[in-house]
């Protein structure tokens, strides 16, 4: 018995010793819920991507376009206001254009069909009679364009055409030289249709 009391009491004070230096506690780590996500208190606008720009529909001719002088291929120049109180039919063309050449056909028709009445036919093309000259004398040989002729120069063309830069286009103008309608390409069949369409609409305004 004397010999076990100092055995327990050895084996109790060892114990007390270890205890402060291993420094382990053994715990049961509980993980904490995860926090709620709170909104900004000032969001950020939501970023659309903005649509393409469109152009902008050209509803009358300008003052400057209608008194500007146009060189004629006859040599007879002629502005846009010498035909006050017409309707104006006015066709951008080039000899090097294959639609051009075949919507000529249609087009006269039509053109004739309003013969002495108060509708001008004026055929533009856009190419530079510095270096296009003798290419459009033969076009014109090969086609009967009756139309009013002449040489739109880069700046009136550019006004005429809007922004739309392709060929044929053909605008269709009232009395009071607003655009009735506008519209570019030829569609086989259809086109002069279209243009009779169109100015039996401006000589109703």
């Amino acid at each position: 018995m004397r010999k076990l009391f100092p055995l327990l009491f050895l084996v109790a004070a060892t114990a007390l010793n270890a205890a402060p230096q291993s420094g382990r506690r053994i715990t049961r780590s509980v993980s904490a819920p995860p926090a709620p996500i709170q909104p900004p208190l000032n969001p950020e606008p939501e970023i659309k991507s903005a649509p393409s720009p469109s152009l902008t529909e050209l509803l009358f001719l300008p003052e400057s376009v209608l008194e500007r002088e146009i060189r004629a291929l006859d040599n007879k120049n002629f502005r846009l206001a010498d035909f006050h109180g017409k309707v104006l039919v006015i066709n951008l063309w080039a000899s090097w254009c294959g639609p051009c050449r075949r919507e000529v056909p249609e087009y006269e028709r039509v053109r004739k069909s309003y013969a002495g009445r108060e509708v001008e036919f004026i055929g533009l093309t856009t190419e530079d009679p510095r270096s296009a000259s003798d290419r459009v004398k033969n076009f014109l040989r090969d086609v009967n364009f009756g139309f009013r002729l002449g040489w739109a120069d880069r700046e009136l063309a550019r006004t005429l055409m809007n922004g739309r830069n392709s060929i044929p286009q053909t605008l269709v103008l009232d009395t009071d030289r607003r655009i009735v309608s506008q519209w570019r390409g030829y569609v086989p069949g259809k086109s002069g249709d279209r243009l009779m369409q169109t100015i039996e609409q401006a000589l109703t305004k």
